[in-house]
């Protein structure tokens, strides 16, 4: 008698926390919450009668049982990766150009510019797949990303990059804040401001901190990890919008914000980071048409930033 298989969710659930070894990047690539990817995982354990994996305070491991397991869900998910990827490649593909970016830019900068590129190139149909997980564009269906990553980051020999714009960090807060705390005229005022973290950031080494910023700014001392704390930097702006905080965040995702007023850059002090937005493609298909042409557009919006001011 042929044994039950365990449910498809669950494996898929194993499948991407294996590979990410992280629960909450897996929990991000399938549009779940962690809590949810967990309960899945727990589930599968029981089902199995062994656990698959060690978890640690800061950390997953798989266990032997689930080095074990791993490598044939990879191959069997790989293969159903492929036959969608090969379904989508029967499409017209000049016609067809799918965008792998990250919510936060999509939602903050790029969604509100996107009208442009529909009227300039009516004939190509840009589809716009967001997501905090790097998008294999060999495997995954993409054609072109928009990724911030490190300067010394961007040297995949199958990839062709190319900067769009440097990431720096700006403090920004509503107007709203100002008028609930009075002027923030010096950066000795922020013990009674509340703060906003963007989450997301922490796992970069590379993307300055509000500890750093206070640091650059003269300021020692103080409890830095108070206040609001989100996941996506769309939400952290959305709070910050709403006068909850003041905000640590990449000048790009508040530029409209700050150019409408409804976000403020109280100080001077921009920190830079070590990273940039790249207009990423695979090597061999950066003359396509549909991606020559997105490229372009592309340029001529970051050009216009400084215009807009």
């Amino acid at each position: 008698m042929t044994k039950a298989m365990p449910p498809l969710s669950a494996l898929r659930a194993f499948e991407a926390a294996a590979r990410h070894l992280s629960f909450t990047r897996a929990a991000l690539e399938l549009n779940v919450t962690p809590g949810a990817l967990s309960h899945q995982i727990r589930g599968l354990e029981e089902f199995l009668g062994l656990r698959l994996f060690e978890r640690r305070a800061r950390a997953i491991e798989l266990t032997a049982q689930g080095k074990m397991l791993y490598p044939g869900l990879q191959a069997g998910f790989g293969l159903i990766r492929d036959a969608v990827v090969g379904l989508r490649a029967a499409q017209d593909d000049d016609r067809v150009l799918v965008l792998s970016t990250s919510p936060g830019l999509t939602a903050k900068w790029l969604a509100a510019r996107l009208y442009r590129f529909a009227e300039a190139c009516p004939d190509i149909d840009l589809r716009v797949s967001s997501s905090v997980a790097y998008a294999n564009l060999a495997t995954d269906g993409i054609d072109a990303a928009i990724r911030s990553i490190p300067h010394l980051r961007a040297e995949d020999p199958a990839l062709i990059y190319e900067k769009l714009m440097d990431v720096a960090f700006v403090p920004v807060c509503s107007p709203k804040l100002i008028a609930r705390f009075g002027p923030l005229d010096a950066p000795g005022v922020l013990p009674q401001v509340p703060l906003i973290h963007d989450d997301m950031l922490a796992d970069h080494a590379d993307v300055p901190t509000w500890a750093d910023w206070l640091r650059v700014a003269g300021l020692v001392g103080g409890d830095v990890g108070r206040g609001l704390r989100f996941n996506s930097a769309d939400h952290a702006l959305d709070a910050a919008l709403e006068g909850a905080g003041l905000l640590l965040t990449h000048g790009i995702l508040a530029h409209d914000d700050l150019r409408c007023g409804r976000l403020v850059i109280p100080f001077d002090l921009v920190l830079p980071s070590e990273r940039a937005y790249y207009f990423v493609c695979p090597r061999g298909k950066e003359q396509q048409r549909k991606l020559r042409v997105f490229r372009e557009w592309l340029q001529d919006e970051v050009s216009r930033l400084d215009k807009e001011g």
